[in-house]
Order: structure tokens, then C-alpha cells, then sequence
């Protein structure tokens, strides 16, 4: 059977939207700041939405789509904490277009994929780990711009229960049985895309000082599901940086390796706003 016919169809659905980040170092996760820059109220994180516009495969496809499955995300405008939002799935063939929808506006629009034949996999260059007593600098386009010249150190990170990420929803319970954590063991508790693509969002805030910053647009390819207690290593290179209408932008490549065996499960490419306009200026 192949991948494309496997499980069910992806289907639309609807559930409340979920900050979990709502004293994240980003602060334009708070109401204060992001009120500040001309928006209704505290942002749920991109990264939170991409995983209500991925739902819908984790739920066809299980866990063959956090092993073959591919994405890519694109922030339209911000959906608030606790409003309700609809994902409207167009199936096509093997895979689907689907946009996120909450009080009128288009929040985001997803391209969601699997396939029988993954790419190639990235390898581990083996950049060295930031230290544990690393004082960020506070970002600028001459820091971004040597760091991209110079690389930038990994990080590792831990998948668990107790994470932040651990669920995007409010009610874990609503998520598919393969994503939970709180079931009995070995009946789940494969890492979510918020999380996943969560490691790519803090490794980028991890080089630089750098709030408020905005999530964009990711590109995903999943080659492995990540179980509960996996140790990971993130790699990121800075690939390209613009400025448009005020903002200041970067284009990064992250991939994410198990630490015990340096196998790639995931390779990220994420657009981001590092410096917003500052309120009441004009592009």
C-alpha cells in the first residue's frame, strides 16, 4: 500500500487557539508588547499555527507523516490567543492545500505532503555547542551578517512531556493519540510540529538579543518520529538577509539530529522578521 493511500483522508476541523508562550523572552507573545506594535493582542506562536494546518495529516497518515511527511507554512496575519479557528482542508492527491481562518481574516495557507521516496538526508557538521554562560548580543544587520559569514553554534535540546510544547492545544486530549504525552507508555508521545519546528524558532533567538520578532514561513521534511525523552542537536545556518517595507529579515536553515546517533529527523528552513519597524514609522 503506499503512503498516499494509507489511513484516512485529511479533514478540516475547528478548536480555540492556544498561546503557550505567553512569557516567552519574545514578547510579542504578551499583550503589552504586541498592543504596542499595532496588534489586537498577544500572537500565538507561528510555529503553534503550522502545527494546526499540519493536524490534519498526523490524523490521515499517523505516524508515517512524522516519518516521510513534508510542509510548508506561510503566516498570512496573526491569529490571537483563545479565538476560535477553522482549518478548511483541500485534499490532493498525495497531500493537501489548507488555510487557517479566525474572525474573517486568513491567518495562514499550508502546503502538507508525503511521499513514498524521502530526499537525502542532511549530515551533521559537528558545529560546535553554544556554552551554557553565552550572553546573546543584541541583534543588528551587522551581527546577522557576520554570523552569517561565521556560522553559528548548535544547540541541543530535549524532547519531553513536561516541555511547553508538549501540546498545542489547551486540552492535550484533543490531539491525535500519537502526539500525546499523557497516555500510557509506548502508546505515543511522538514529538508535535510545534515543537519540532519550535527548536529552529529558540536556536534562532538563542544567536541574538532580539524581541520582538515574528515567525513567518517554515519549509519542513520530517525523516524520523521523534520519542518522548529523544536528545536533539540543532545546526542552523543563516542563508539570506533583506530588508522589506521597514523590517529586517532572515532566511535560516536548521536541522535537527539525534544526539545518540546524529540522525537527521527533521530539516527546517524558517523566514523570519528579527527587527520590526518601530511603531508609528513609515516603511
Amino acid at each position: 500500500m503506499s503512503l498516499r493511500t494509507q489511513g484516512s483522508s485529511p479533514v478540516s476541523w475547528s478548536a480555540q487557539a492556544f498561546n503557550q508562550v505567553p512569557d516567552s523572552d519574545n514578547r510579542i507573545h504578551s499583550d503589552q508588547i504586541a498592543k504596542a506594535y499595532g496588534f489586537t493582542g498577544a500572537l500565538v506562536p507561528g510555529v503553534t499555527v503550522s502545527s494546526y494546518l499540519i493536524h490534519p495529516a498526523v490524523q490521515a497518515w499517523g505516524k508515517k507523516w512524522l516519518e516521510h511527511g513534508a510542509a510548508h507554512v506561510s503566516v498570512k496575519s496573526p491569529l490571537y490567543d483563545e479565538r476560535k479557528f477553522d482549518v478548511f482542508v483541500n485534499a490532493q492527491g498525495a497531500g493537501y492545500e489548507a488555510d487557517l481562518l479566525s474572525e474573517g481574516r486568513q491567518c495562514a495557507h499550508a502546503s502538507v505532503s508525503i511521499t513514498e521516496r524521502l530526499p537525502p538526508a542532511p549530515t551533521l557538521r559537528g558545529d560546535t555547542l553554544i556554552r551554557a554562560d553565552f550572553v546573546a548580543p543584541p541583534v543588528s544587520r551587522a551581527l546577522m551578517a557576520a554570523l552569517q559569514v561565521s556560522g553559528c553554534a548548535s544547540v541541543r535540546y530535549c524532547w519531553s512531556a513536561d516541555h511547553e510544547m508538549a501540546s498545542y492545544l489547551r486540552e492535550q486530549q484533543a490531539m491525535p493519540a500519537l502526539l500525546r504525552t499523557d497516555g500510557e507508555p509506548g502508546s505515543g508521545g511522538f514529538a508535535n510540529m510545534a515543537f519540532l519546528l519550535g527548536c529552529a524558532n529558540r536556536h534562532f533567538a538563542a544567536i541574538a538579543r532580539m524581541s520582538p520578532w515574528i515567525h513567518m514561513e517554515t519549509w519542513s521534511q520530517n525523516f524520523h518520529a521523534v520519542e518522548l525523552g529523544t536528545e536533539l542537536i540543532s545546526e542552523m545556518k543563516i542563508t539570506r538577509l533583506f530588508e522589506k517595507k521597514g523590517h529586517e529579515f532572515a532566511d535560516c536553515e536548521f536541522n535537527l539530529f539525534r544526539a545518540a546517533d546524529n540522525v537527521c529527523v527533521c530539516s527546517i528552513t524558517q523566514r523570519a522578521i528579527y527587527q520590526l519597524r518601530l511603531p508609528g514609522s513609515h516603511a
